[in-house]
């Protein structure tokens, strides 16, 4: 199977070609003039295999759920899973405005590199400097319009994709996920060591397969040791939002593609943190005219989140 790399970007010509790759700051075109994304949330851990973009699918599905305009941004663009996590084929349109991102049957709007290829398995064989002006496009040359909060699933590591999104994108929050394990825990301070340079803030730590529960006893036991959840908040100084739980129907919804579905009792305050993150006042310079700020309250949603 071929491999996306640079010298095949042109079966690609919706952001893909290497002469439409330009730094976001010198690009005024018309979707950055007409966007108005109110929040720009981060997802990030460091650590790969710990549950970013689920916890990304997750938290834009609550926040749709109580009526707020959400998007997400797949920067994982060598590892994408966002598409899958919805059941999304559909591939982006293109307009005057800018590339049109699909919606989720919630409508939630969606960017991912895997929306962009013809084969979901084909690799993506790119350099820094292409997976990087990717990331600028998706935040320049996308028309997400008017969106209360675009959440950015982060890939792994501390190098230029997350240091890209935080240089070239006004993010002003972070949610780190993390997993029980020591090692877990250490790779995502160093995630949160990168978040603290950029003086972006980070509103909270999310423990991700933290316990599971046996199906005949009903016994709940922690499989991957005890938590570092605790250790990792005072080291970092943000708080722990959630525990939440190894969950065999979430696993199948989301390899089905229906993780807006998912209703989990655990991620609950995940959810009114956020809402709150919503309502305080946007740090994102607005476009013109701007839609005046959502009046957020999580009270509708909170029964969803029960399960």
């Amino acid at each position: 199977m071929q491999g996306v790399s640079s010298t095949s970007l042109e079966r690609y010509p919706a952001i893909t070609k290497e002469k439409d790759i330009a730094p976001a700051e010198n690009e005024q075109n018309m979707s950055s003039q007409v966007n108005h994304v109110r929040h720009v949330l981060a997802v990030a851990s460091g650590k790969g295999g710990v549950g970013k973009s689920l916890v990304s699918a997750m938290a834009a599905v609550e926040l749709a759920r109580c009526g707020l305009k959400v998007g997400i941004m797949d920067a994982d663009i060598t590892g994408p899973s966002i598409p899958r996590l919805f059941g999304m084929t559909a591939r982006p349109a293109s307009s005057m405005g800018g590339i049109i991102p699909p919606e989720t049957e919630t409508g939630v709007k969606i960017i991912s590199m895997n929306l962009f290829l013809y084969d979901s398995g084909q690799p993506v064989i790119w350099r820094g400097p292409l997976l990087t002006s990717a990331i600028k496009q998706f935040w320049t040359d996308v028309a997400w319009g008017d969106l209360d909060v675009l959440i950015v699933d982060l890939p792994p590591g501390t190098a230029d994709v997350p240091l890209t999104t935080f240089e070239s994108l006004p993010v002003d929050g972070i949610l780190m996920v993390t997993t029980p394990q020591e090692l877990a825990s250490m790779i995502v301070e160093k995630a949160a060591g990168l978040a603290k340079q950029m003086h972006k803030p980070i509103l909270g730590i999310v423990e991700n397969m933290a316990m599971v529960t046996c199906p005949h006893c009903g016994e709940a036991f922690e499989l991957f040791g005890p938590s570092h959840a605790e250790e990792l908040a005072d080291h970092i100084g943000a708080p722990v939002l959630a525990r939440l739980p190894i969950d065999p129907t979430v696993t199948a919804l989301a390899d089905t593609g229906h993780v807006e579905d998912v209703k989990m009792a655990a991620f609950a305050p995940v959810a009114e943190a956020l809402a709150e993150y919503v309502a305080t006042p946007s740090t994102v310079p607005p476009a013109p005219n701007p839609a005046p700020a959502p009046k957020v309250s999580c009270s509708p949603c909170s029964g969803d989140s029960t399960g």
